[in-house]
């Protein structure tokens, strides 16, 4: 059995044909660091390796899911984040390289012949919503959320699984807005495969790993590959790569650079409730100005 810093994996006690994977930063909201995405590959691939294993499960350990990535000490301080380089000018394949890495890590959940089952409760936002939309199928709370909120500055999902699993209309919906919607309304878009009262959401969970755990194995695999070339086919692989180039560039541009310094200069939870209150993002040359200004104040040379 692997050992891990961030998650932990083991067959079910009572099923031992379904493998329980627990992100497992709860005092972090299982907020993705560092080691969570090459964790997360490597338990997928013991779950792959071991015969006994017909499904997996997927959920956060404590009040929820997954925030995205855990931001806030790179936001603040001076060390940046490691996909992002301070330095000018910034090098896009460097950021390119560690951020496909990730979304790689994640698609582990889809690329396994095994049926992966994703189970929300709280949240799975931003980079965990991603984690959760890498998994085959989603089980969530009726009152869980779901959303990528950094579409409205400083991120653009690497995964791009929001056009494949809502269609193009909903998927646009989201990603203009930085929305959540709640359980309920995920089941009812198509994008959750049901929701249920949080009370019930292992037992309705576990319904479903368990009528999938007596498939054969080989059988399960054959569907998911049919299913998951459909989506090759459509171009997933060519819209994962555009998403995330642009991911890099949201994060450098002068919005993203905006939003970078005013999370320096008031906190990162000041920076977050402006961008997800609606108020209009700086853009452009008033976000030049106020990049200035904030570097003129903090005395970081431009």
């Amino acid at each position: 059995m692997p050992d891990f810093s961030t998650l932990t994996i083991s067959q079910d006690a009572d099923t031992p044909s379904i493998a329980r994977l627990v992100l497992n930063r709860p005092e972090r909201f299982n907020a993705i660091n560092d080691d969570l995405p090459g964790e997360l590959r490597t338990a997928v691939e013991w779950a792959e390796d071991n015969d006994e294993v017909h499904v997996i499960v997927l959920e956060g350990a404590g009040k929820g899911f997954c925030g995205g990535y855990d931001l806030v000490d790179y936001a603040e301080s001076d060390i940046e984040h490691p996909c992002q380089q301070e330095s000018d000018p910034w090098d896009p394949m460097v950021d390119y390289r560690a951020m496909k890495r990730n979304t790689e890590n994640f698609m582990s959940l889809w690329r396994c012949t095994k049926p992966t089952i994703a189970k929300v409760h709280g949240a799975a936002v931003a980079g965990g919503s991603d984690i959760a939309l890498c998994c085959d199928l989603l089980v969530m709370a009726d009152d869980a959320r779901i959303g990528y909120m950094p579409t409205r500055v400083w991120g653009c999902p690497t995964t791009a699984m929001w056009t494949f699993r809502l269609g193009p209309a909903r998927a646009k919906q989201m990603m203009f807005t930085g929305n959540m919607i709640t359980g309920t309304q995920a089941a009812d878009w198509g994008l959750a495969n049901l929701s249920c009262p949080v009370e019930e959401l292992e037992s309705e969970t576990m319904r479903l790993a368990k009528r999938i755990a007596g498939v054969p194995r080989g059988h399960l695999a054959m569907h998911k590959i049919v299913v998951n070339q459909v989506m090759l086919a459509q171009g997933l692989e060519q819209a994962q790569m555009s998403a995330t180039v642009f991911d890099g560039i949201t994060r450098h541009n002068p919005e993203g650079l905006w939003f970078r310094r005013y999370a320096q200069s008031e906190g990162f939870k000041a920076a977050i409730e402006w961008r997800d209150s609606g108020r209009p993002i700086p853009e452009g040359d008033e976000a030049r100005r106020m990049i200035r200004d904030m570097e003129r104040a903090s005395g970081k040379q431009s």
